[in-house]
């Protein structure tokens, strides 16, 4: 004899099923059998089309939330099929379960809203503009935070972390020459290769030199290292304060009475501000060094000819427009990196998505310096 049990028989025109034992769920596999036997309708009955079932709980000593369902499940099943579905001797404190699962899965589902694009380009619109916002906060909190640790240093240059500013310099200048060469070469040389590719059709080629020395010195070069400092350094910073958020070990800072914005962040922007016009120094030098092998190996220019034309071509303000961005873009980088960082939460999926955010926002700000300063420049005749 189970547990679990539901005994039928037919009265009338009226079917009574009694209940005893436990409804619970270690008894689940007997309490399905039984539901299963008596659902199709009473044995032996005549017609079952208008045969009313009373359901008599007094029998039951326990009842959970599965025994609650099957009966409610029970009872549903008869409903449905057009019968009186009643339950008799529920005990008190088994009516409240059984009415809460009365009205488990009554109401239909939702229909799915309509979309409409105009509505959705509208509202991805407004995310975007609220997303812009906080970050130019963040950007704007990072620099004036930046800003107290540099006056706190200047009040006492003793505690300055010399060794830490050496460090990240060794990263992030020195161990970044040879890319940042060698992209800025072949960069040099493609400018020149197509100035005189295209200006050969006019007889003047020897005004590609001129295409590669304004070009580099006031744009090409400053750009391409500054975006190239923002993927390498950049994506580095965040990681790496991203991770120590992570760990906590920011807190840990704080807890011991240190400001990690000048413990970590200040040295990193200082090496930037600093790293970026050397690299964009030697990066200048390197394409303009690119373009004149091309320029002697595939245009046919000497070496002479291509200095001589290159003196003429340009002039210490090209070469002061671009060393001029060059320590505000590495601000910039720095700034944005540090504050994605710090941004981080406790997964593995945000330090993801702020690297990947430092690295496009800083590009973005990068480009857009670029464009301010060449208006500017513009303005002022330079």
């Amino acid at each position: 004899m189970g547990e679990a049990l539901l005994t039928q028989k037919l009265v009338g025109d009226r079917l009574e099923l009694v209940a005893g034992g436990s409804w619970t769920a270690p008894y689940a596999g007997e309490l399905e059998t039984e539901i299963d036997r008596v659902a199709g309708g009473p044995s032996g009955a005549k017609s079952t089309k208008t045969t009313d079932v009373s359901i008599d709980m007094g029998g039951v000593r326990e009842l959970d939330t599965f025994g609650a369902w099957l009966l409610e499940r029970l009872t549903r099943q008869w409903t449905g099929a057009g019968r009186d579905a009643v339950v008799v001797g529920l005990p008190q404190h088994g009516a409240d379960l059984v009415e809460e699962m009365h009205g488990v899965n009554r109401e239909p589902p939702p229909p799915a809203p309509r979309h409409n694009p105009i509505v959705s380009v509208l509202a991805a619109i407004g995310r975007g503009t609220t997303g812009f916002a906080g970050s130019f906060h963040t950007f704007a909190q990072m620099l004036g935070e930046t800003g107290l640790a540099a006056a706190r240093v200047l009040v006492r240059p003793s505690e300055y972390r010399l060794t830490s500013t050496v460090h990240q310099f060794d990263r992030v200048a020195l161990q970044a020459v040879p890319i940042i060469a060698l992209i800025t070469f072949l960069i040099g040389a493609i400018l020149a290769q197509q100035g005189i590719f295209h200006f050969r059709k006019f007889g003047a080629e020897l005004y590609a030199v001129d295409l590669v020395g304004i070009l580099v010195l006031r744009e090409i070069g400053v750009l391409i290292v500054a975006i190239m400092v923002a993927g390498r350094s950049g994506s580095s910073y965040t990681a790496e304060l991203g991770s120590m958020k992570m760990r906590e070990e920011i807190d840990a800072l704080r807890t011991m009475g240190f400001d990690p914005v000048e413990v970590l962040v200040l040295p990193r922007i200082i090496v930037l501000v600093l790293a970026l016009p050397a690299l964009t120094f030697l990066g200048s030098m390197a394409a303009l060094y690119g373009g004149g092998i091309v320029a002697w190996l595939y245009g046919g220019m000497s070496p002479d000819i291509y200095i001589a034309r290159l003196t003429d071509a340009i002039s210490l303000t090209h070469f002061k427009v671009g060393m001029i961005k060059a320590p505000f873009m590495g601000l910039v980088i720095g700034l944005v990196a540090c504050a994605e960082g710090l941004r981080v939460k406790g997964s593995a999926e945000s330090l993801g998505i702020q690297t990947t955010k430092s690295v496009v926002e800083s590009i973005f700000m990068v480009i857009v310096l670029d464009g301010l300063f060449a208006i500017f420049f513009a303005s002022i005749g330079m």
